[in-house]
């Protein structure tokens, strides 16, 4: 079906599309032929279909050229001489810019890496822009990431630090217990009255509170010539009644004047000790005396019966697993215990006797294991004084017979290689534990 538009013929001659006519210098008319290419000249076209825009003319005559001729060379002769001088004013600025800035650029031009290779390949094709050539701009460093190995390299500083303080602080503490008097002090050189603190629970644990922690203070003490007396400055509740008998036989034979100064409490086994020294101080209100025995059964089978729990011992006797807390005693057991009890207080109760010049009677009436306040025990008669520990040092002074002293006082290294191995354990597992974990640490 034919149309009008036939868009599927020839195309339609596009009118207007002649060749414009301009006049040339002789006055003839020229052809101009309009412009075929219409993004060579910049312009923008909304469709193909539409028809060519007719090409501009322009028209120029002698005179015009010629007049347009000389008013740019007149032109160029006035902006001459201003251009020559700001050119001459503006080089020695310019000059003085480039001397200042380039110290300051060198070291970057020198640590600078090269331009990368894709800057050099950019396609000349992006000319045209001012900044799409890559290879106009300077080459920059690449980023690197922070590093955090210092803060590892402190971290690993102070754990050698303080493992090299605590090998200091043993082996120097293990040191001054060959000395009595620590490190600073290898021998006395005048009269003085040594200090022992009891402090703590009375046990087997190798410290002042133990038999053998006391027996080595107050064996140091008898040993110096300088020594002259003993102050034990008690802060005890007590503990083991065959410890607290131990340690009171080695106060009874020590030779040199020794007093007692009581803390807060100096009671029990802590009273038993005390009690064989030459004079006893105390403070108002310490807790003093509770002379007496207790032994502590449990009785867990009825736990044990709500918890479903049958316990089967099977022992070499009847009465052996009387103590173990899985049964309940009987008579002949309970009556057994107490005869035990009461036995180990006689001990309790002659030692006292011994140590304060008083009757078994007299000593019987104050065993009620309960405490008295420091008043009470003066009044009785279980304490001498009412004082503090410098009392009681001036106390020592007078019962050794001197006027000039010092005070000095005795104790064992805390921190001794013996310390050191209970912290690593008594066997080797321990060890072996810390060696397994370094060579899984290795692979």
């Amino acid at each position: 079906m034919p149309t009008d538009n036939n868009y599927w013929g020839n195309p339609p001659e596009i009118k207007g599309s002649e060749p414009a006519q301009a006049p040339s210098d002789d006055g003839a008319v020229s052809a101009a032929p309009a412009s075929a290419e219409p993004a060579a000249q910049g312009a923008d076209f909304v469709s193909a279909q539409q028809p060519a825009v007719t090409a501009q003319t322009s028209f120029q005559t002698p005179e015009t050229s010629q007049q347009a001729t000389s008013a740019a060379q007149q032109n160029s002769q006035q902006t001459a001489p201003a251009a020559q001088q700001f050119g001459q004013q503006a080089a020695p600025t310019a000059q003085q810019f480039r001397q200042q800035a380039a110290p300051a650029a060198q070291p970057y031009n020198q640590s600078a890496a090269p331009a990368p290779a894709y800057a050099q390949q950019a396609p000349q094709a992006a000319a045209p822009y001012p900044y799409a050539n890559a290879a106009q701009f300077e080459a920059q460093p690449p980023v690197q990431k922070k590093s955090h190995g210092w803060i590892v390299a402190i971290v690993v500083i102070v754990c050698l630090f303080l493992l090299s303080a605590f090998a200091i602080k043993s082996c120097s503490e293990a040191l001054s217990t060959i000395s009595p008097y620590g490190m600073g002090d290898a021998a006395l050189t005048e009269d003085a009255v040594a200090i022992i603190n009891v402090s703590g629970t009375i046990q087997y644990d190798g410290t002042a509170c133990s038999p053998e922690g006391l027996k080595e203070l107050l064996d140091e003490a008898e040993d110096d010539d300088h020594i002259k007396a003993v102050v034990l400055r008690v802060d005890s509740g007590g503990g083991t009644a065959t410890a607290g008998e131990e340690m009171a036989e080695y106060v009874r034979l020590f030779n040199k004047p020794i007093v007692v100064s009581s803390a807060s409490i100096n009671a029990s086994a802590a009273y038993e000790i005390s009690s064989q020294s030459d004079y006893i101080f105390v403070a108002k209100s310490t807790e003093i005396g509770a002379i007496g025995t207790a032994m502590q059964l449990t009785d867990m089978s009825g736990l044990l019966d709500m918890l479903g729990i049958n316990m089967e011992v099977i022992t070499s006797a009847e009465q052996k697993d009387s103590s173990y807390g899985f049964r309940p005693l009987t008579d002949e057991e309970r009556a057994y215990y107490q005869g035990l009890v009461d036995e180990i207080n006689e001990v309790f109760v002659q030692n006292v006797a011994d140590g304060r010049g008083m009757t078994i009677d007299e000593v019987k009436e104050l065993a009620t294991g309960m405490p008295f306040t420091g008043l009470g025990a003066v009044a009785n008669g279980l304490a001498d004084e009412v004082g503090t520990r410098e009392d009681a040092v001036a106390k020592a002074a007078e019962l050794a017979g001197v006027t000039e002293y010092t005070t000095i006082e005795l104790d064992l290294s805390s921190y001794d290689l013996s310390s050191l191995s209970y912290l690593l354990g008594e066997t080797n597992s321990s060890t072996d534990v810390l060696d397994g974990l370094l060579d899984s640490r290795a692979q």
